[in-house]
């Protein structure tokens, strides 16, 4: 059986623990705004600032999204994005960067279609370094989480802040890789960070697992940024980059000359961390 040996997160967030500091991640949907432009933007990400990150799956009915990722899905689809697509995009990655953790985010429908098995191999074979799906329920977990599991390929899990203590020990008992805390209620992108509740539910999450704890939604600023990082593992920002990505572009919705550049540098919250290149 192939399975996953590269250990990229545990290796990462080791490093940084043990200076003290937490990590940034940056979400960016894959194929938007076309293939190439993404993959120059996703390649220059770690010299940003960004010590992980998160690859959105294009899919047609990003449900938990807001209006900012929904419209990065559709472009990427429009231009021609696909699951394999978002597997070869990895696998470029990789020939130049072995170190950056990539996070592989999305829905099961695309994942079913391709199917599981074949899915895994792929991701694993492709480079990346673990699954956020956001509609697989701890009640499904046969369908992906276990064989990911079995494949030792990290299968990260939501928790959010109506998330009681007796759903949380349901929803942590699989769960590899980190913790994932959604810090609002409803879709990506429409509110901003409430970092008192945060810091409680963080503090909370700590308690019942020694799993690192990353906190997206809301996460707009590099004050919020900075915030988060003080209480969790990581902070991540996505709605602001993908609209970074969408503002840059052309009447017709294509890459600009100067797309890639006004979306790095978009990604100047950072950063408590260390500059990636110590992480090697």
């Amino acid at each position: 059986m192939i399975k996953y040996t590269s250990d990229r997160l545990n290796i990462l967030f080791k490093k940084l623990r043990s200076k003290d500091a937490s990590a940034l991640g940056i979400f960016i949907t894959a194929g938007d705004p076309d293939f190439d432009t993404s993959l120059k933007i996703m390649e220059s990400l770690p010299e940003e600032g960004a010590d992980m990150i998160e690859f959105g799956m294009p899919f047609s009915d990003p449900m938990a999204d807001g209006p900012a990722i929904q419209a990065s899905s559709k472009r990427a689809l429009e231009a021609g994005g696909s699951l394999k697509r978002t597997l070869d995009m990895v696998r470029l990655f990789r020939e130049k960067n072995n170190f950056t953790p990539i996070i592989l985010m999305g829905y099961y429908n695309p994942i079913y279609n391709f199917g599981v098995q074949k899915f895994l191999i792929e991701v694993i074979e492709a480079g990346a370094d673990g699954l956020i799906v956001v509609d697989l329920p701890p009640e499904e977990d046969e369908e992906l989480c276990i064989p990911a599991k079995e494949r030792n390929l990290p299968f990260v899990r939501l928790t959010a802040p109506t998330t009681s203590n007796e759903r949380l020990t349901t929803v942590l008992q699989n769960a590899t890789g980190f913790i994932y805390y959604v810090s609002i209620t409803g879709i990506t992108g429409t509110k901003d960070v409430p970092i008192e509740l945060v810091t409680h539910a963080v503090k909370n999450l700590k308690e019942q697992s020694t799993l690192p704890i990353a906190v997206g939604f809301g996460i707009k600023t590099r004050e919020h940024v900075e915030k988060v990082n003080r209480i969790a593992d990581a902070a991540i920002v996505g709605s602001e980059v993908v609209n970074a990505i969408a503002n840059s572009l052309d009447a017709d919705g294509k890459a600009k000359p100067e797309t890639i550049q006004t979306t790095l540098s978009s990604v100047s919250y950072t950063h408590l961390t260390l500059p990636t290149s110590d992480l090697v």
